[in-house]
């Protein structure tokens, strides 16, 4: 637990509010615990959704004060009753808390819920907020009309705006009007110290059960935007010519039984894995056993991938990656150097590219070898986290921030 002497004279003390927080699976959350206990000018609070396993990983995290409270949000919008009293009942939870430790700014995880928590308790304690917004955030919230009002409420009300990629700061200034200087840029980072190429690919190969198949890894949760149906048909375009293909699939979700229902229907059973949720053990395997890393998004009714975590720890473990030209990815390869970007609207594109990898192998080594250098360069953990640190003390936003070596204001 962190001394209020331990953050420096210039520093605040922060609370960050997010109900997705590990051991739960989720991108934000960990990006989040990477990033907040590594801040060294503030004084770190997290108050965030209980897990049944949450003790062992709490433990771990001795440089911040951690809370665990259930924030979840049925339903995130307020034409509902249940819901303003949910609402008002965690208002009351996060007021009372920023009373009790002298909080001086919230951080909120997303602008719903977390952000219209932190709204409101603005409008009893005056304290101000800072918002994190992926682009699934704001791009799903305009298929609503209640939760674009809410949504732009919240938006407009916080101090600062912190966007995932430069695919979201551009929704939340063209599309949203939010003021350029307000808005940030901060991309999510890797741990270059935990993700790194194998030094014995064979032995994790073995261990996987993938000896003599050359092997297209997705890490991610089954739903239909992440595009593992895609890939599954991309697959089948190129399982008789090429026997050797195997799609493994980790993660689980709603759409598991689609997909694999898909394998049968399409004959390639055999040539697709399920591995369902993997621990990080089993995870750094798949990315060093691996010969191809694919997240082959799209955007479906508006749900879009806000950047794309995976395709960075693939990359750290130095595999070329694959992704769709949807959404943030674009910022978490380095096009034609590390990967491509493609159009994963259909698996044509995606075949393609597979079948020019299978036949021409040195093209996707060369991309390996680069990707590790391109993540170590501008994605490790410590750099952002000294980009962070700074950022939060920032107390102007009329003038340019820096932020991941790129100016914004």
């Amino acid at each position: 637990m962190s001394d209020p002497d331990l953050a420096s004279a210039q520093g605040k003390r922060l609370l960050l509010l997010s109900e997705v927080f590990p051991p739960a699976k989720g991108g934000s959350g960990r990006w989040f615990a990477e990033l907040y206990p590594r801040l060294q000018r503030h004084q770190i609070h997290l108050l965030v959704g209980e897990h049944p396993r949450q003790d062992e990983f709490d433990g771990r995290l001795t440089s911040v004060c951690i809370r665990r409270a259930d924030l979840s949000m049925p339903f995130r919008g307020m034409s509902r009753i249940s819901s303003v009293r949910r609402y008002l009942q965690l208002r009351s939870l996060v007021s009372q808390y920023v009373r009790d430790q002298g909080i001086q700014e919230i951080h909120a995880a997303r602008p719903l819920s977390e952000g219209l928590v932190a709204r409101l308790v603005r409008l009893t304690r005056k304290i101000p907020y800072t918002c994190f917004v992926h682009g699934e955030d704001v791009s799903v919230a305009k298929t609503s009309r209640e939760l674009t009002v809410v949504t732009d409420w919240v938006l407009r009300g916080a101090r600062r705006l912190i966007a995932n990629s430069s695919f979201t700061r551009s929704l939340l200034v063209e599309e949203w009007k939010m003021p350029a200087a307000k808005v940030l840029l901060l991309n999510p980072g890797v741990d270059i110290e935990y993700f790194t190429p194998a030094e014995d690919v064979g032995s994790v190969r073995a261990r996987l059960g993938w000896t003599g198949r050359r092997v297209l890894l997705t890490v991610g949760r089954l739903q239909t935007r992440k595009g593992q149906d895609v890939a599954i048909q991309a697959v089948s375009q190129l399982s008789k010519s090429h026997p050797e293909l195997l799609y493994a699939i980790a993660g689980d979700g709603a759409d598991r039984d689609r997909l694999t229902s898909l394998a049968h229907e399409l004959h390639i059973a055999d040539h697709v894995q399920f591995l369902g949720e993997v621990n990080d053990r089993e995870l750094l395997d798949c990315y060093r056993g691996c010969d191809y890393f694919a997240l082959p998004n799209r955007t479906i009714a508006g749900d879009v991938e806000g950047f794309g975590m995976v395709l960075l720890e693939a990359q750290a473990c130095g595999r070329p990656v694959i992704a769709g030209r949807s959404g943030g990815t674009v910022d978490a390869l380095d096009e034609n150097v590390t990967g491509v970007l493609l159009d994963c609207r259909g698996p044509d594109a995606l075949a393609q590219t597979l079948k020019d990898w299978l036949s021409n192998p040195e093209v996707p080594e060369r991309m390996g070898a680069a990707a590790r250098s391109f993540v170590v360069d501008r994605y490790s953990w410590h750099s952002l986290a000294n980009q962070a640190d700074v950022l939060f003390l920032d107390s102007d936003l009329s003038t340019t921030s820096l932020v991941n070596g790129r100016a914004h204001g």
